[in-house]
């Protein structure tokens, strides 16, 4: 893990000793270099989770995740806990930002990461528009080791766009991203029918087999989702033990 950002306004290395948003005095993009090596990669090979796959969406416009507002479930779940203590939030596969910004605008100190670089992009320029302060990050959710530990991950449709072989990757990556006693929380596009993908399938027994070995199930439940999601999503509401694996 290198010890310093790239600003792309100053064109210069900054050492960043935590995550202090709120000090900023206005939104500036920061990329965590992060060693990509994906032509050696066998992933690579699969177009599911290559930066050029994704990059490539962005710059033919071919978007459909993208529905211009934040995960339904998660605007009702900040409303319904407005006594959450603030902290750290990371939303990896954030996209053009706008579940970061949601955070940020509860007042939480959030974080957003992507592997392509238009999202970071888009995400930088919309969350400055927006009068929000957010970090973002160009990195692989997967691969890349976090600048810190986070108090909550918040994942939406990210689990069901990766590659299914990835999966176990991912579980770990989020315990590699969140503190020990940190929260997770999930929207799962859920299908039981096959998919080719992204995205791909998913039930919510794979997400109780996969993420209960480390993580206490606090509640799940099915969300108000965007309509043509209606009743295909869940959501998870996972606590990080200090003593699970």
């Amino acid at each position: 893990m290198r010890s310093g950002w790239w600003n792309w306004r100053t064109g210069r290395s900054t050492r960043v000793p935590g995550f202090e948003p709120r000090s900023f005095s206005s939104l500036v993009l920061e990329l965590y270099p992060a060693d990509y090596d994906y032509e050696d990669e066998e992933e690579d090979e699969k177009k599911n989770m290559s930066r050029e796959y994704w990059e490539a969406r962005y710059q033919t416009g071919d978007m459909p995740w993208e529905k211009g507002a934040p995960s339904p479930g998660l605007v009702d779940f900040l409303a319904a806990h407005p006594g959450l203590p603030r902290g750290t939030v990371c939303v990896p596969g954030c996209g053009t930002g706008h579940d970061v910004r949601a955070w940020a605008q509860a007042g939480f100190d959030a974080f957003g990461c992507d592997i392509a670089p238009s999202a970071i992009r888009l995400a930088t320029e919309r969350t400055k528009a927006a009068g929000l302060t957010a970090q973002f990050q160009l990195a692989n959710f997967l691969r890349d080791e976090p600048p810190f530990q986070f108090d909550w991950i918040f994942e939406h449709t990210l689990f069901c766009a990766i590659n299914p072989g990835e999966r176990d990757d991912y579980v770990h990556a989020g315990l590699r991203w969140l503190k020990p006693d940190g929260q997770y929380l999930a929207v799962n596009y859920l299908m039981v029918e096959t998919s080719e993908g992204p995205p791909f399938c998913t039930t919510r027994e794979e997400q109780w087999q996969r993420f209960s070995p480390h993580f206490e199930l606090m509640k799940d439940w099915i969300p108000r989702s965007y309509p043509n999601r209606a009743r295909r999503e869940r959501m998870f509401w996972w606590r990080r033990a200090s003593g699970l694996p």
